[in-house]
């Protein structure tokens, strides 16, 4: 991932469904304080509230970091999620197009990937899963 924190970094803990919809109240603040065009909001929300419904039900709660970023050129937004639950045993599967396990938007992990432009995965099997993704203005 590239580019520097700003000021504003919020954590978020995700526990709860109501935990989710905080999360994407604050980082369509945030994606709005980066000044991101209605457009790339709305990708970075939707992907934001996919991989904190993952969080959730998959992970059996975790948190969100969210941030705004800088890499000297451009603004954008990054948020990272983390759990400490199963992990995933098939990364490939998971990513791969059209697969969902059920129970969020049905955009599994691949449509969440193509909604931003930076995309990092960490899991481990028993050790628990990170995401962390970036969204820049254009």
């Amino acid at each position: 991932m590239t580019g520097s924190e700003g000021p504003d970094h919020q954590v978020q803990a995700i526990g709860n469904d109501e935990d989710v919809v905080r999360v994407r109240q604050l980082v369509r603040t945030a994606a709005v304080a980066a000044k991101l065009s209605l457009v790339d909001q709305t990708k970075v929300v939707t992907a934001a509230s996919e991989l904190a419904r993952n969080t959730l039900v998959y992970g059996g709660g975790g948190k969100a970091a969210i941030s705004t970023v800088e890499n000297g050129v451009r603004r954008g937004v990054r948020i990272v999620f983390s759990d400490s639950g199963p992990g995933i045993a098939d990364i490939d599967l998971a990513l791969t197009d059209g697969y969902t396990s059920g129970g969020g938007l049905g955009l599994g992990l691949s449509g969440a990937r193509r909604l931003v432009d930076e995309f990092e995965l960490d899991t481990a099997v028993g050790a628990g899963t990170t995401v962390a993704v970036v969204k820049w203005a254009r």
